[in-house]
């Protein structure tokens, strides 16, 4: 049984280790099913952080359960770049009896998390498994604590950790692709319910905000800069898909839209 305060066992890694071999694996989260790899187009909410995912998943049909593959399969402990004296173990629930933030995307924890007993900072899984660097061809976009330059969406500065493009003029933070991920949730729903194409109408959509925001920022600093912001714009979708759980949900996408425009 997993008690508020209790880690994820080396035991149990190791058998979720073995499994991710196959199909299918059994979760501590959903003893009465086993839990069967899929990949899924569609946003998910996922039934161990209880956030938004998209991509690679771990699911029981018969139930209706999701979850991330960080949540599926999570590491017992772990080591953040970004704070090198803590040490983060993974809990199934928030420990203690006070609300509790991830320090990543500031949104607050309701599910699994990472925890370190020290400091006490958390993360969700997602967020501590994001990736340094995004990279597709030309375009690169680096993970970075605090920025000095302001948030392309937001307008800020600090506040998450924030994704800041190769060119350096463009930033956005993590907190800013979920809470743009959640507005777009009400929209994705309702294409799908209709049976539009959701990756025209969905999470990918995000990008031309963004996009149209960013050429306007850049029209008399020259086609350099202006070609920066496109790339980086087509690159939310990269963003958006590593925060969602799966840094390669989408990639074939972009590939798609690069050489369209090349």
């Amino acid at each position: 049984m997993y008690s508020s305060s209790k880690a994820y066992s080396h035991e149990e890694e190791q058998v979720f280790t073995r499994n991710t071999k196959y199909s299918e694996i059994s979760h501590f989260s959903h003893k009465q099913h086993k839990l069967r790899f899929d990949y899924s187009e569609f946003p998910f909410k996922c039934d161990g952080c209880k956030e938004i995912g998209i991509g690679s998943r771990y699911k029981c049909f018969q139930c209706d359960f999701d979850l991330h593959m960080h949540c599926a399969i999570p590491s017992p402990s772990l080591f953040h770049p970004f704070y090198p004296k803590c040490s983060f173990h993974f809990h199934a629930r928030p420990p203690g009896d006070v609300a509790r933030y991830c320090n990543a995307c500031e949104k607050s924890i309701n599910g699994f998390l990472y925890h370190c007993v020290s400091c006490g900072f958390d993360l969700h899984p997602c967020c501590a498994k994001l990736p340094t660097v995004l990279e597709d061809g030309e375009i690169k976009l680096y993970l970075y604590r605090k920025v000095s330059s302001a948030c392309h969406r937001c307008g800020q500065k600090g506040r998450s950790w924030s994704y800041r493009s190769s060119c350096k003029r463009y930033n956005l933070h993590v907190a800013c692709v979920r809470e743009m991920v959640l507005e777009s949730w009400h929209e994705v729903y309702v294409g799908r319910c209709n049976g539009k194409v959701i990756m025209e109408n969905g999470v990918p959509g995000l990008k031309n905000a963004l996009q149209s925001g960013c050429y306007h920022k850049g029209r008399s600093k020259g086609s350099k800069v202006r070609k920066c912001c496109e790339v980086a714009g087509m690159a939310v979708q990269i963003v958006v898909s590593a925060v969602l759980g799966d840094p390669t949900a989408l990639v074939a996408g972009i590939m798609g839209s690069l050489i369209s425009r090349a």
